[in-house]
């Protein structure tokens, strides 16, 4: 997407960036996936190093799941949707090994990016509806839990906690640049090229 077309939705410069930056970043999966086909996804390089399919499954079912934290929200991901896309392992992952998520494929390429974009476009709508009042809301107080205190999320926090700001920023934001770069290194184990310089 040209930032040239873009209207911002917002008068306010945080949430006008944010809204910019997660479709900009969101335009990079669909590319991403629109030039791939499943044995580029399902390809296994060697042990100990994970399929494209593993990254854009975590992170989109990742991003699902934490939407809802922040949001309320329950997940689009399903016993139905798992049904339809058909994942080996119908787990995102985050608390499992790299010898047991080597073995993640996608069964239904299409289905898959039906529902990245489900999850993708409903986020994008929160965000174009999200009073910028509510970006400063604390969605985790300190003192943080296990699974949260070793999170990236953890460090950006200030003294209040986990701002809305703070979870859109580093669980949908950076963690989604994050795994693009996965994946833009790995498309090149399968000879396709990145997408971005």
């Amino acid at each position: 997407m040209s930032n040239a077309t873009w209207e911002p939705r917002t008068t306010d410069p945080t949430l006008d960036s944010l809204q910019r930056r997660m479709r900009a970043m969101h335009s990079l999966y669909y590319q991403a996936v629109d030039s791939m086909e499943i044995e580029h996804v399902n390809h296994f390089e060697r042990e100990g190093v994970l399929p494209i399919a593993f990254c854009l499954f975590h992170y989109t079912n990742m991003h699902d799941a934490s939407f809802m934290l922040l949001t309320g929200i329950a997940p689009v991901w399903n016993d139905e949707w798992q049904q339809r896309v058909q994942m080996t392992i119908n787990d995102h992952g985050k608390h499992k090994t790299v010898d047991e998520m080597i073995y993640q494929r996608i069964g239904n390429y299409v289905a898959f990016k039906d529902y990245m974009r489900t999850v993708f476009d409903r986020t994008e709508a929160y965000l174009d509806a999200l009073d910028p009042t509510d970006l400063t809301r604390v969605v985790v107080p300190h003192p943080f839990p296990p699974q949260i205190a070793s999170t990236y999320s953890a460090r950006v926090a200030g003294p209040q906690g986990i701002t809305v700001l703070d979870g859109f920023e580093c669980w949908l934001y950076q963690h989604g640049l994050r795994h693009m770069g996965e994946i833009e290194l790995a498309r090149g184990l399968v000879g396709l090229g990145g997408m971005t310089s």
